[in-house]
């Protein structure tokens, strides 16, 4: 589902002569289905780079990224905003939605914008929401109100709504209270046994040995930083 071949990546430093910063080169690994993956290296060794990349959001300098058939190195932008749409989920540490949209819209939304029957996808958000102990009464309000833990849990119930094919997980664990650290596990595992192939990054020592098949050390790929 992930194939990854010799991918590097470079920086423009406009605001320094235009000096070219070498941050990844040479990085290989594939994530097949129904696996998880986990990223490991020091900080600053790019393993969020990398993510960004397979997302899209950074444009590799060369080599081959391919997710789900779909090599990002030369996709359309159009192709990537597709590949989001249905078969790349990303859950990051922060929640961005627009203001004033209510909890249980957010959580649905990726849903909907797969045409999915409107009650169908708000009974799929309410079941997540639930699961992450999100109060019902929250749930018509905005979550730019809430907590940091509280719209942590928003996001990972938006990440998990629609079955991703492919899924990116920065951090999923992060700063959550044990029962709620349990379910998001629970979700992980649920989405490797129906086939998802996973790749993450877990400073959760204990929840990367739970729900990893196997780390990636990326400070290999890392120019300075490689033995």
């Amino acid at each position: 589902m992930i194939r990854i071949e010799d991918l590097s990546k470079t920086f423009s430093l406009h605001n320094q002569g235009g000096a070219v910063l070498r941050v990844m080169e040479g990085a290989t690994l594939n994530v097949e289905a129904g696996e998880c993956v986990g990223l490991v290296g020091q900080s600053g060794s790019g393993k969020s780079t990398l993510m960004r990349m397979i997302h899209g959001n950074y444009l590799a300098a060369s080599g081959s990224l391919v997710v789900a058939g779909l090599n990002l190195v030369t996709a359309q932008p159009r192709q990537i905003v597709a590949l989001r749409r249905h078969t790349l989920g990303y859950v990051s540490q922060f929640l961005r939605v627009v203001p004033r949209v209510p909890t249980i819209e957010v959580v649905a939304e990726p849903l909907l914008q797969l045409a999915t029957p409107a009650a169908q996808a708000r009974d799929r958000a309410a079941h997540l929401l639930s699961r992450l102990n999100i109060p019902q009464r929250l749930w018509t309000l905005s979550p730019t109100t809430f907590s940091g833990g509280e719209q942590q849990r928003v996001n990972i119930a938006r990440g998990f709504a629609h079955a991703y094919p492919v899924m990116l997980l920065d951090e999923p664990t992060a700063s959550l209270d044990a029962a709620n650290r349990e379910v998001v596990l629970s979700l992980i595992e649920e989405a490797k046994a129906r086939g998802a192939a996973i790749l993450g990054i877990f400073h959760d020592e204990a929840a990367r040995d739970r729900v990893c098949d196997r780390l990636v050390d990326v400070t290999r790929f890392t120019p300075g930083l490689a033995a």
